[in-house]
This record gives C-alpha cells, sequence and structure tokens, in this order.
C-alpha cells in the first residue's frame, strides 16, 4: 500500500522482503524498533523504517540481529 506517508508493507511482506520471522517483526513493532499503523485489522510497517532498522543491524558487530535470509 502507497499512502504520502510512505509505502506501507504488511508484517509477512516485511518478513518476506528483510528475512526476519514474522514474529520478530511483530517484537519490533511492538518495542518501537520501526515505524507501524494498524490499518483496520491488519498492521502495516513503513519501508523506509524497516530498511533503515536492517541497515543498522548489518552495521553493528553483533551479527545476532541481522537477517536470517539474504534479501
Amino acid at each position: 500500500m502507497i499512502t504520502n506517508g510512505g509505502e506501507w508493507l504488511t508484517i509477512n511482506e516485511a518478513a518476506e522482503i528483510s528475512g526476519y520471522h514474522p514474529e520478530y517483526i511483530r517484537r519490533l513493532i511492538r518495542d518501537g524498533e520501526i515505524e507501524a499503523k494498524k490499518f483496520s485489522i491488519v498492521w502495516q510497517v513503513r519501508r523506509e523504517s524497516l530498511n533503515a532498522y536492517i541497515e543498522n543491524a548489518n552495521a553493528k558487530e553483533d551479527r545476532r540481529f541481522t537477517p536470517k535470509r539474504k534479501r
């Protein structure tokens, strides 16, 4: 979904793009690590926010938080 605020992805789309498990995406939302909004009954993640989180995770020496699948 594309709105004036940018592109929004469902949790499953965000998981597929990022390589993270959908449950980890939900955790990031709960912890406020990535920007998300609820549209009706579906949570969606702002793509720019997810990309920024992934870039930050890849820049760290601790590899535990990097995506497990290649993008």
